[in-house]
């Protein structure tokens, strides 16, 4: 008997009971769905996360202000602000590992251009943020030094910010109002999406900070220059411990900060807290996979039990072909063939429905999702290894048979 004999003689076998053999699939088909459902959300998930780190920008460094003790009370981070732009210099310019320390205060307030108006976030910066952030500028410029230091009235706006104000028109050198005072729009930002937390990044709006100061915030103007936060960016090559470790020496220093103090700032590596939950998305992943893979396995199981019914119930049918000159690597073969087929049908049927139920989580549950030809492939291939385990114990014992048992058989 040649293969594709044998292939004819199975395929009749299974259409024969066509009912019972989709019964046994389905357990290859949950499995080899389940697969590539939960492969497409991991890999969607990690996607995420990188999209994030990258939003984030590289080699980047959070200086933030600590926490401070009134009374024996432990008052909460960001509560001491003893950092300033003068700090925001000293890392730049003293700390090796450092290309760019960029400070910033933020606020909430109400846009106003024309009929429009938009309540957004305001960050009153210097240019060196942008570079610290990797957020390029889509149209018109950054702001220059002469603009830094003479609280000029101009403003860059985010994606977000520019769409609402102004639709689809060109924004660069439209006037908008905030908090009453005219700002000239310079630049329109590159968009940015969401950040770790889901907030949308290009809701913003950017001023000198000399112009958030002096001009919107009249609560931070003072020969201190407080600041929220300075942005930080390290050299490539550079360790971002090595320049941690200078910044916290630096800023000890001029805090004037005695030994076994306890630091009035905090430093954040956020591109760790985003791998770690990198990490933590592949593992889930790789759980997700595994209790999937427990579903093809008794789907497997499922397999060898029908087919073991089969052998019982064909048995005069073996004896009568070993009989008239059958092989037993030919019954062997027809028995084998059959389980691989019951395992590729379902897998075939099961990649489909993977990939409808990734579309679902997609479209209705708003996930990011990825699906590869890399996990089609796999559960494909993991659903005829089942098959083949599963249905060759089967096979084998049908091919053992003797003719003369097999056709004394009722």
């Amino acid at each position: 008997m040649n293969t594709l004999t044998a292939f004819r003689s199975a395929w009749r076998a299974l259409t024969t009971n066509l009912m019972r053999s989709i019964l046994t699939m389905l357990g290859i088909i949950i499995g080899v769905a389940a697969v590539i459902t939960t492969i497409a959300i991991g890999n969607g998930a990690q996607q995420s996360v990188a999209e994030q780190i990258k939003g984030l920008g590289t080699n980047l460094l959070l200086v933030m202000p600590g926490a401070v003790n009134a009374s024996g009370l432990r008052l909460g981070a960001g509560t001491g602000q003893r950092l300033t732009e003068g700090d925001a210099i000293a890392i730049g310019a003293e700390v090796p590992e450092v290309l760019v320390a960029a400070p910033s205060v933020t606020g909430t307030f109400q846009v106003v251009s024309g009929n429009a108006n938009w309540s957004t976030r305001g960050v009153g910066t210097t240019a060196e943020y942008l570079e610290a952030r990797e957020w390029p500028v889509a149209s018109g410029r950054v702001f220059d030094a002469s603009e830094l230091a003479g609280s000029a009235k101009v403003v860059l706006l985010g994606q977000t910010v520019a769409r609402e104000l102004f639709g689809e028109d060109d924004p660069i050198d439209r006037v908008i109002r905030v908090k009453g005072v005219p700002l000239t729009v310079i630049g329109v930002l590159a968009r940015k999406g969401q950040n770790s937390q889901g907030e949308d990044q290009d809701d913003t709006l950017m001023v000198p900070i000399s112009t958030f100061r002096n001009r919107l915030a009249g609560w931070l103007a003072g020969p201190q220059k407080r600041v929220y936060v300075v942005s930080v960016k390290v050299q490539e090559g550079q360790s971002l411990t090595d320049a941690e470790d200078g910044i916290r020496s630096l800023l000890r220093q001029r805090h004037r900060l005695a030994p076994g103090q306890e630091d009035d700032f905090n430093v954040r590596k956020l591109t760790e807290v985003l791998q770690a939950q990198e990490e933590s998305s592949r593992i889930m992943t790789l759980l997700l996979s595994a209790v999937a893979g427990v579903s093809l396995v008794v789907g497997g199981i499922g397999i060898m039990n029908i087919m073991l019914v089969s052998v019982t119930e064909r048995t005069r049918e073996i004896g009568l072909r070993m009989a008239v000159g059958a092989r037993a690597r030919d019954i062997l073969l027809q028995f084998l063939i059959e389980a691989i087929t019951l395992s590729l049908l379902g897998g075939a049927i099961g990649v489909a429905l993977g990939a409808a139920a990734t579309w679902g989580v997609a479209t209705f549950a708003g996930w990011q999702v990825s699906l590869s030809a890399g996990s089609f492939v796999l559960a494909v291939c993991f659903s005829a290894a089942v098959g083949v385990f599963f249905g060759y114990y089967p096979a084998q014992r049908a091919s053992q048979l003797l003719p003369i048992d097999a056709l004394r058989h009722e």
